[in-house]
């Protein structure tokens, strides 16, 4: 088994960021009352003197990034004079249930002002999101959080440029299984623009299941909105009005059947596609703010990560993505979740043990998690954790382990 190396990020008495060293000098130091931790998770050692500008390392770092709509890679990359040395890198997880909130928000807002005295309907109170070039707050908040994460790496490591995967998604050859020529673009997939005289259109205005034509027809999605079902032609039928009360609650009976009659099918998911597509241009303008900016594609990132023979991982993307190629990738690995600003915990602490905080808590069968602190209760002296393989709930806080107190940031180690 290869043995995974961990660097750490090195500051000055001063704050100026030096070179990162290996894991075992940094501890040395510590002990030798050399330096001072200043974090654990990833490690951040302050020397306690300080270092002139003319020792101060010259080397490049380059930070590559594999941008997704779910999951980001992102790396360090040390250019060196004999080789080059992965000093960095984690998978930023992105949240996928700020659209459901904002939902949840609206329906708040709407009941409040439904119960509000009577005022004068007003159509042009919406400036914010009419605004040119705005981006949905679902997505925006995605881009925010990969910045975040490379604004708190820049203040442990001078990150010179930066490396960001081009990415071009072609939704129309996603949706119709084929690449549309230029003028295709311009002309709609289906027979008529409102889907519903599409759906009608396309099944000869009759009922697909019992075949009835002289009868009003309703548009039934066969995978059900509940069930994220997307409101595209695919996944849409014809049925009279009996045998769409039939489907009701009961939808999954009869999805198969339905598919398998259209010859279509509703297991592409395009929401992160898009949301990758969407906001590009805003991602590339932050981070040309904070340092040069390279731009690459898919297929050059495949072709290196072959010829380097490294295997695929968003974080080892990112690393080939920066075109330097490393001695080795064998670093440890980190899970990056940003936090969100507000806490939503009713209770400030349980035996000291805060909401977000790092702990580790062994059950009875052997099985020892570690994880971060979701939900306290005070009166039962209990917390939940969630761990990278199990949501571990209402466990005794007298026998956790106090580990790590995180700050806005998440900073998970793969083991």
């Amino acid at each position: 088994m290869l043995e995974i190396t961990n660097y750490v990020f090195v500051l000055d008495a001063n704050g100026k960021q030096l070179a990162p060293t290996k894991e075992q000098k940094a501890w040395f130091l510590i002990r030798k009352k050399r330096a001072t931790l200043v974090s654990k998770y990833p490690m951040v050692i302050q020397l306690k003197k300080e270092i002139p500008d003319e020792q101060i390392y010259k080397d490049e770092i380059c930070c590559g990034i594999d941008d997704g709509g779910l999951h980001v890679g992102i790396s360090l990359v040390q250019k060196c004079k004999t080789k080059n040395k992965v000093v960095f890198k984690g998978t930023i997880e992105q949240r996928k249930d700020v659209k459901h909130l904002m939902e949840v928000r609206k329906g708040y807002r709407r009941y409040h002002r439904f119960h509000k005295r009577y005022r004068q309907a007003r159509f042009n109170n919406r400036k914010s999101s009419k605004r040119k070039e705005r981006i949905a707050p679902s997505i925006l908040q995605k881009r925010q959080a990969t910045i975040r994460v490379i604004n708190q790496l820049n203040k442990w490591i001078n990150i010179t440029n930066y490396w960001l995967e081009d990415v071009a998604i072609d939704i129309r050859a996603l949706t119709d299984d084929y690449k549309a020529y230029r003028w295709q673009y311009q002309q709609s997939n289906r027979l008529d623009e409102n889907i519903r005289k599409a759906v009608i259109l396309r099944d000869g205005c009759k009922c697909m299941e019992c075949g009835k034509s002289n009868c009003k027809l309703e548009v039934h999605h066969i995978k059900p909105r509940r069930s994220n079902g997307s409101n595209t032609l695919g996944n849409l039928i014809s049925l009279c009005k009996k045998c769409h009360q039939k489907t009701e609650g009961q939808e999954e009976l009869y999805m198969n059947r339905y598919f398998s009659m259209l010859n279509s099918s509703d297991n592409k998911n395009l929401n992160y596609a898009q949301h990758v597509m969407i906001g590009k241009k805003w991602l590339r303008e932050q981070l040309s703010k904070l340092g040069t900016l390279t731009l690459t594609t898919g297929g050059d990132t495949a072709n290196k990560r072959i010829d380097w023979n490294i295997e695929k991982s968003h974080s080892n993307d990112a690393i080939c993505i920066t075109g330097l190629q490393p001695d080795t990738c064998n670093i440890k690995e980190w899970t990056i979740k940003p936090m969100r600003r507000q806490s939503k915990a009713k209770a400030d602490n349980v035996l000291g043990i805060n909401h977000r905080d790092l702990v580790e808590y062994t059950f009875r069968n052997g099985e020892t998690h570690r994880g971060y602190v979701t939900a306290l209760y005070p009166g039962q002296n209990a917390i939940n954790f969630q761990s990278s393989t199990k949501h571990c709930k209402k466990v005794n806080a007298k026998k956790c382990k106090l580990i790590w107190k995180y700050s806005k940031i998440y900073w998970l180690a793969n083991v």
